[in-house]
């Protein structure tokens, strides 16, 4: 059975979109998540101005659309950089003037601040007398951490963390409407161009599909890896 032929015409165009939409994901879960576990380590911090800082950028990030945020930075930041000679004629400016990256800002700091408060939940439940035993052992309060405190968190909240990443993974669509041509993005110019309305939209979210099934399984995976473990 032959493939059709709007698929094969625009195979390389597609699989662009698909590689741009994966690498929205993988940059944005990685520097995300460095920011989140800054965010949830300063929410829980006994300084009265990084928790007050903290709480304040959850709030804000958390608080508008996502949408919103990308049009403020690309056609808020980016329109304004574009007004600066000196910027328009630096080495960045390739890179400001990409969509791409705001996109990646956007999702960077949105991954920080709901995932900052899933691993703060995460940590407040990790028992207090796990702690105290890592401290009766000798440990620093860093060592405490890394080796009892933040690793026991992030088990409990491997099933959470997975589904972020997959609201993540949906949330990269939203590259379209700044002019990256990300797997929708693909799609939108495939429907532009040959009259085919549903077929590459079905074509789409049956990538979409597979890729959460992939995140989905790798976290299970994982889960059952680090319950083996502890058994």
């Amino acid at each position: 059975m032959s493939l059709p032929n709007w698929i094969t015409e625009y195979a390389g165009l597609l699989f662009s979109g698909l590689a741009t939409t994966l690498q929205l994901l993988a940059i944005s879960a990685t520097l995300g998540f460095i920011l989140a576990m800054g965010v949830a380590l300063a929410r829980i911090s006994r300084n009265p101005l990084l928790a007050g800082a903290s709480l304040a950028y959850t709030s804000v990030i958390r608080g508008t659309p996502l949408l919103v945020q990308i049009y403020l930075f690309y056609y808020g930041v980016g329109s304004l950089f574009a007004t600066f000679p000196l910027i328009r004629g630096s080495f960045l400016w390739p890179y400001l003037r990409d969509g791409f990256w705001y996109i990646v800002l956007a999702l960077v700091l949105s991954v920080g601040a709901y995932v900052g408060e899933v691993i703060r939940g995460g940590l407040k439940s990790v028992p207090r007398g796990e702690l105290e035993a890592a401290s009766a052992f000798g440990m620093n309060r860093r060592q405490v951490l890394t080796r009892v405190w933040l690793p026991r968190a992030l088990r409990q909240l491997l099933p959470t963390l997975a589904g972020e990443t997959v609201l993540l993974l949906k949330s990269t669509a939203l590259a379209s409407t700044v002019a990256v041509v990300d797997l929708l993005g693909a799609a939108n110019v495939v429907r532009a161009q040959t009259f085919q309305i549903y077929q590459p939209l079905l074509l789409v979210a049956g990538i979409y599909i597979c890729l959460t099934f992939l995140i989905e399984t790798l976290a299970s995976r994982m889960e059952r890896r680090g319950s083996m473990r502890r058994a």
